[in-house]
């Protein structure tokens, strides 16, 4: 301020005697406006994207589909290590299952002005609106593992391909069936985009095989306790070959009920996911595989893209990590991961 007042000194001593008073205030007046607007030029320069938190760290809110879902649980801990390792603060919310939670947790995140979201859908039609707010307050919003039904309003989308990871469960147990036999299909909860798309999935490869009968199919909302009551239900009426679970906490509740039945032995069971436990049920011979999707790579990827889209970076739309078939043969190799 005091270099500044020095110039204003030099400038009127510079101007001449014969110049009248008004003219030099005038010239004061435009060497003044000409200073503040370089200064608020370079102020402007140094003034970049910055976070929301007072000690400079990227804040991310991550709202989950529900954490009683054991593979939801991996996602938090993939999400939660790979933030500690970059530095980025986490506020975490869980939707316990319900859009509505997810709206307003979401008007939350956008109350404290956090710096990109990432949301983990509970219904593909009920957490769009989700979308919309996050869009709104022109905060990025990242989906992961689930998609809503205005996807493309989304910042990008980090997963893996449902519709494959359908089409292999189904492949396979056509395979060990020798293409005939009755099955039962558990469905996630109806309305979530992975339930949509594995059913796609599981029903596009069934056109190829007319002598598979589909027995029953229903949701257990990707619970193991209520795919076991299922599979007890169906097992008072039904023979079945296998049971296609689309996700494996529900295939190991299956088990449970084929196996307190006698039924385990004469049954295929295949789950989708990856889980420590569905390891640990091929290894004891009662599931009969898994189509695995790394869910520490898809945390690891969604907060990347996170933080990419935070720091107003350009991000690809689409982040996809690739489903794989695990069975006793190839066990050893994916539970060292």
């Amino acid at each position: 301020m005091s270099l500044l007042c020095f110039l204003i000194k030099k400038i009127i001593n510079k101007i001449g005697k014969g110049v009248s008073k008004l003219k030099k205030v005038k010239i004061v007046a435009v060497t003044l406006l000409l200073v503040l607007g370089i200064l608020s030029g370079c102020s402007g320069k140094a003034q970049e994207k910055t976070s929301g938190t007072p000690n400079g760290k990227i804040r991310i809110g991550v709202i989950y589909q529900n954490l009683q879902n054991e593979y939801i649980v991996g996602l938090q801990d993939s999400i939660r290590k790979y933030a500690k390792a970059s530095g980025v603060d986490l506020i975490e919310s869980d939707g316990e299952g319900k859009a509505e939670n997810q709206i307003n947790q979401v008007e939350n995140l956008i109350n404290q002005q956090v710096d990109a979201i990432i949301l983990n859908p509970a219904d593909k039609n009920g957490s769009a609106p989700v979308v919309e707010q996050a869009v709104a307050a022109k905060i990025p919003i990242i989906t992961v593992l689930a998609v809503v039904s205005n996807e493309e309003k989304a910042t990008a989308h980090v997963g893996s391909d449902d519709v494959e990871a359908g089409k292999i469960e189904m492949k396979h147990v056509a395979e060990l069936l020798s293409g005939k036999g009755t099955i039962a299909i558990i469905h996630g909860p109806n309305g979530n985009s992975a339930e949509v798309n594995r059913t796609e999935g599981n029903k596009e490869v069934l056109k190829d095989y007319p002598n598979i009968k589909v027995a029953a199919e229903q949701t257990a909302n990707w619970s193991r306790e209520e795919a076991l009551a299922l599979t007890e239900n169906w097992l008072q009426s039904q023979k079945l070959d296998a049971i296609v679970a689309q996700n494996d906490e529900m295939a190991l509740g299956a088990i449970k009920a084929l196996s307190a039945a006698g039924k385990l032995k004469n049954t295929k069971v295949i789950g989708i996911d990856g889980i420590p436990d569905a390891f640990n049920s091929i290894q004891s011979g009662d599931l009969t595989a898994t189509v695995f999707q790394d869910v520490d790579s898809q945390g690891k990827m969604a907060l990347e893209v996170a933080q990419k889209a935070a720091k107003g970076e350009k991000v690809p739309k689409e982040n996809m990590v690739p489903f794989q078939l695990v069975n006793k043969d190839n066990l050893d190799k994916f539970k060292a991961k």
